[in-house]
């Protein structure tokens, strides 16, 4: 076994990044996969959105960083089979650290002793293009774009395939589109409808057919400390997280098939 890295990234905030990387790592792990979440970002939202404290510069990634051993930082979660490296805010020194010293490749060398301990690590990067964020596209196999239903939807976006670009050309060749998944939909709406097709158009078959809708309960969970379909399993957001881990899997498993 050795895991499935995906950095959850976009430079927007307030996409559905943290929900989608909490949401999509405990719908994986409920169909049976062992699944590690590590919390990349310095807002620490993963880590609060599964019930854990923002651990101090001795834990968490800040300390996966800077040489701590993996296994001594990861933390077992409610979801049988979903761990976590939770983050604080200790994380953002890395902005300056990493710049001084340019290391792209620290993340990726810290997780390789937990490589064969899960199927699938997810990284929630967070909402820049810096280098904590350039750390996690080094490390990752692939990435995946949250993109809401939203008028500027696209902005931004030239410059985050650019950036994935200029990771495959240099330090991670591996690196690639796993996809976008139009998150807060409202497709039924015009506007929803517009931008939906548009990014379907900007990205042919790179676009999840899964979308995830706005829903009450994916915003109150995590105020829980828990990802939805442990909050609420018949809402709409916990059965559209359900569903994309379906897809992914299958999306993976005609992967291996075109390799074989």
């Amino acid at each position: 076994m050795t895991a499935r890295i995906t950095a959850v990234a976009n430079q927007k905030g307030g996409v559905g990044k943290t929900t989608t990387a909490i949401n999509l790592a405990a719908s994986l792990a409920m169909m049976e996969k062992l699944v590690l979440l590590v919390d990349f970002d310095p807002q620490g939202h993963s880590s609060t959105g599964l019930g854990f404290a923002k651990p101090d510069h001795r834990a968490g990634a800040y300390a996966l960083m800077k040489g701590a051993p993996a296994e001594a930082l990861v933390l077992s979660t409610e979801v049988p089979m979903l761990q976590v490296i939770p983050a604080g805010k200790d994380l953002a020194q890395l902005e300056f650290e990493l710049f001084e010293l340019p290391q792209l490749q620290v993340l990726r060398q810290a997780l390789e002793p937990l490589m064969d301990r899960f199927d699938h690590i997810l990284i929630d990067s967070p909402p820049a293009l810096g280098m904590i964020t350039l750390n996690a596209l080094t490390a990752a196999d692939d990435v995946l774009v949250p993109m809401p239903c939203e008028f500027f939807a696209l902005d931004g976006l030239a410059e985050l395939m650019e950036t994935i670009r200029r990771i495959q050309k240099g330090p991670n060749p591996r690196l690639q589109l796993a996809g976008v998944l139009l998150t807060m939909a409202e497709e039924r709406t015009n506007l929803g409808s517009a931008v939906a097709a548009e990014v379907r158009q900007a990205f042919p078959g790179k676009v999840f057919q899964t979308s995830i809708p706005r829903n009450i309960r994916l915003a109150e969970a995590p105020s829980h400390g828990r990802p939805v379909a442990f909050y609420d399993l018949k809402s709409k957001g916990a059965q559209a997280y359900l569903s994309l881990a379906r897809e992914w899997l299958g999306q993976e498993e005609a992967m291996k098939e075109g390799a074989r």
